[in-house]
């Protein structure tokens, strides 16, 4: 099972108790973890609660080890930080670079908040292995002996296209300056002191169609933030609007495209995804990150195998 760390926050921990206390009684084992997936080779720290189920007649699996060293980011219930899969301090296991956005995304065709296109051809060779990976064929990565053939074909593309933001989005969007932390708070005409935002009155002011002064609380810090190529992203989530969270493009006037959030994903560029852009997002979003469940997978071989991991 997968869920988000909230589970654990809420009313005492009674939903993930309530799992372990159901898989008890039918005399199944349990195993829980917490996993970053940023641990195992992505540019986003994405922590998820997992719990193992197994019969008592099975062998129980275990969590996965991380291969890569990673940015921490967000908050870990401190009654629960045995449970983060993770080396013992002091460990000797040489572990693969942290990636950021750069190394993820860099080698990817300009669009602009208008992009519509499906596919599209690369302009530009991969740079990081991570890149060199992540355009790799189906046949490639499975290792069918067909790689001859994939070869033969011209790499397409496929969802490097953002959600469209409307005109109102769109402007405000285009007043975040091209900076690292570059947010809301950098709009023109606004003063702000102890982390309060306040209109400036001596600034004219910029009238936008369907403007919500709700969408953005005068204590917030994230809406309308600009991700920077030195940076990862603390958790890709279902939706693309900026107005609530960090997801505008490092030197573009729109929010990261599908193929830039299926990469933070560790999805290969070969898969192609299905329905409205917003259900794009909303797939990305929801899926378990690709080299997470590829661990959690292997290790599952591993305990049908009655293999023992040390």
């Amino acid at each position: 099972m997968e869920n988000v760390v909230d589970i654990l926050k809420f009313a005492e921990c009674s939903l993930a108790r309530y799992d372990v206390g159901r898989l008890v009684q039918m005399n199944y084992q349990s195993r829980m973890g917490l996993m970053a997936a940023g641990a195992y080779g992505l540019a986003q720290f994405r922590m998820r609660f997992f719990l193992w189920g197994a019969h008592s007649t099975e062998m129980l699996p275990q969590f996965p080890l991380p291969t890569h060293d990673l940015v921490m980011r967000g908050y870990i219930p401190k009654d629960f930080e045995n449970n983060v899969v993770a080396y013992n301090e002091g460990h000797t296991v040489t572990l693969g670079e942290k990636l950021f956005l750069a190394g993820v995304i860099s080698d990817l065709p300009a669009v602009t908040n208008d992009e519509t296109r499906e596919e599209m051809p690369y302009d530009k060779d991969p740079i990081t292995e991570f890149q060199k990976f992540i355009r790799l064929g189906r046949e490639e990565l499975s290792g069918s002996g067909s790689v001859t053939k994939s070869k033969s074909k011209k790499p397409i593309l496929y969802d490097h296209h953002p959600l469209n933001l409307n005109t109102g989005y769109s402007k405000r969007v285009s007043y975040v300056p091209k900076k690292k932390k570059g947010k809301f708070r950098d709009f023109p005409g606004l003063i702000g002191s102890n982390k309060i935002v306040e209109f400036d009155p001596d600034f004219p002011k910029i009238y936008l169609d369907e403007f919500n002064t709700a969408l953005v609380p005068h204590y917030a810090m994230r809406p309308f933030g600009r991700l920077w190529w030195d940076e990862t992203v603390s958790t890709v989530v279902t939706r693309a609007e900026p107005h609530n969270q960090v997801i505008l493009h490092p030197d573009k006037n729109r929010v990261l495209t599908v193929r830039e959030n299926a990469r933070l994903q560790g999805f290969p560029d070969y898969y192609k995804l299905f329905g409205p852009t917003r259900e794009k997002y909303t797939q990305v979003g929801n899926a378990v990150a690709v080299p997470v469940a590829r661990a959690l997978g292997y290790a599952l071989g591993l305990a049908c195998l009655k293999v023992f991991q040390t």
